[in-house]
């Protein structure tokens, strides 16, 4: 079945950098949307990023505008996201996850993807 499996979580400082990869595994990447969200605990689960199957097309909360970039190689199979910049409130689990991509539109509701990672812990400390 489809995997999705984030790597690169830990514990940074503020104000440091982490890149989190995403393998996608038995899955056509180029038909995919593919996103990023976060939960926190005691919070719902919100969007960070997403990038349209070519990655051409990207959107992200504002929360990390200017911070964050979202990037993919269909080639690897993988998705990119360079957080830089880490604020202490950045910290929680990171999801990535695939959309069909049907209208070229990176998507950011969660409810329009179809598979979704385990996730990955992001801790920044203060």
């Amino acid at each position: 079945q489809v995997q999705l499996v984030e790597s690169g979580g830990g514990l940074v400082q503020a104000g440091g950098s982490l890149r989190l990869s995403c393998a996608a595994s038995r899955l056509s990447l180029t038909l995919y949307a593919m996103g990023w969200f976060r939960q926190a605990p005691g919070k719902e689960r919100e969007f960070v990023a997403s990038a349209n199957r070519s990655g051409g097309g990207t959107s992200y909360a504002d929360s990390v505008k200017g911070r964050f970039t979202i990037s993919r190689d269909n080639a690897k199979k993988t998705v990119y996201l360079q957080m830089n910049s880490l604020k202490p409130e950045d910290t929680a689990v990171y999801y990535c996850a695939a959309a069909r991509d049907r209208t070229w539109s990176p998507p950011r509701g969660h409810g329009v993807y179809d598979y979704w990672g385990q996730g990955t812990q992001v801790t920044v400390s203060s």
